[in-house]
Formats: structure tokens, C-alpha cells, sequence
């Protein structure tokens, strides 16, 4: 037996855990530049080439928004909130922010990812109340979760996952019906309205 207690946090050399580490520096420091993102994920012995931060960062949905002091930093979708609250980013960056997270360009591609992703994972969807539910194989539902929340989607508040069921709370019970209809056609591997335009 080890007589060691614990190990220090390491990193498998893959893009999730990548994507991982980029995302808890984006949460700790303010970055403006790339080069500096990679000084960083350096200092943590993460060595990344500039045309692989790139295309993480596009991955990753990342954009550069305005801070509380007029600076420039970049941001991803899940950090813009919680930037908001603690005076990191002026909510009125955060709005223009959604906006750009929103426009057609962005969701088309995003659509894309998700339906290679949802159709081979999405064994059924259904709509009960304000309540998206999805069923996945077993142990697929965080994965399909994790998918859901990486880019906004207008009229989902959040989602919930256990082992094969995924249910996604929406606003109201007709923007339920809308996104069931809209992952079941992401998950058909055919075409979708636009989420946003659904509602407008």
C-alpha cells in the first residue's frame, strides 16, 4: 500500500481536460490576449500551440467582452453570469454578449455539433409541463447534459441529469414543447428552426 495520502490534481494530455483548465483560468484571471492564456496554462505545465488555442477557444464558444474598468478580457458562456454579479463585466457587456451568443451564424454551428453529438446519443424526447425530457443509453444523460449547457439556448433555465434521463427546465410550458420538438429534430440529424426565432 502507497504511503502516500493524496496526489496532486493532474491532467490527462486530452482536449476535455484542456478545455477544463482553460475554463478555470478564464474563471481566475482576467485574460486579454492569447498568448497570455498560453503563458498561463504554461505555469500549469500545459503546453498548447497557438492554432490549438484558437480553435479551443472557438470550441469553447469564447469571446472577448468589456470590463467593469473598459478593459478587454476573454469570456465563455458559463463564466458571463456569474462575471455579471460580481462586477467583473457590466451587465450591459454581458447583454451584447448573449446577443453575439445568439445570432444566427453562432447557433447554426452550434446546432451542427449538437445534432453529431444528440444522434447517437438520444434515444427519445418528450415534453411534460415546463419540463424537456430527454432519454439517453445508460450513462450518456451527463454527458448529453453537458452538451445542453455549453451554449445558452433561449427559454432553458438549466438542466438536471441522472444516469439516462436528461430534463432540461424551460420558462414556460409552450417554449417546453418547442425545445422538445427542436432536440428531437437536432437528434434526427435533420433541420431545426433557429431557438431564438421560435419565440420572436
Amino acid at each position: 500500500m502507497s504511503t502516500e495520502s493524496s496526489m496532486p490534481l493532474q491532467r490527462p494530455s486530452t482536449r476535455a481536460a484542456r478545455h477544463s483548465a482553460i475554463h478555470e483560468v478564464l474563471a481566475q484571471h482576467i485574460i486579454t490576449s492569447q498568448q497570455q492564456l498560453a503563458e498561463v496554462l504554461a505555469s500549469q505545465h500545459i503546453e498548447v500551440t497557438q492554432a490549438t488555442l484558437s480553435r479551443d477557444l472557438d470550441e469553447m464558444h469564447a469571446t472577448k467582452v468589456r470590463t467593469a474598468d473598459g478593459g478587454i478580457c476573454y469570456t465563455v458562456p458559463s463564466l458571463q453570469h456569474e462575471s455579471a454579479l460580481n462586477g467583473r463585466i457590466p451587465p450591459e457587456s454581458v447583454h451584447e454578449y448573449e446577443n453575439s451568443a445568439l445570432s444566427w451564424s453562432n447557433m447554426t454551428k452550434f446546432e451542427q455539433q449538437m445534432s453529431r453529438v444528440l444522434s447517437g446519443l438520444v434515444t427519445s424526447v418528450a415534453s411534460a409541463q415546463n419540463l424537456v425530457v430527454v432519454h439517453t443509453p445508460s450513462g450518456a444523460a451527463q454527458y448529453v447534459a453537458s452538451v445542453l449547457d455549453r451554449q445558452p439556448i433561449d427559454g432553458i433555465l438549466g438542466t438536471i441529469a441522472g444516469d439516462d434521463t436528461v430534463m432540461a427546465i424551460a420558462s414556460d410550458n409552450d417554449t417546453a414543447i418547442q425545445r422538445a420538438s427542436w432536440l428531437l429534430n437536432l437528434a434526427s440529424g435533420g433541420d431545426s428552426s433557429h431557438p431564438k426565432g421560435e419565440n420572436g
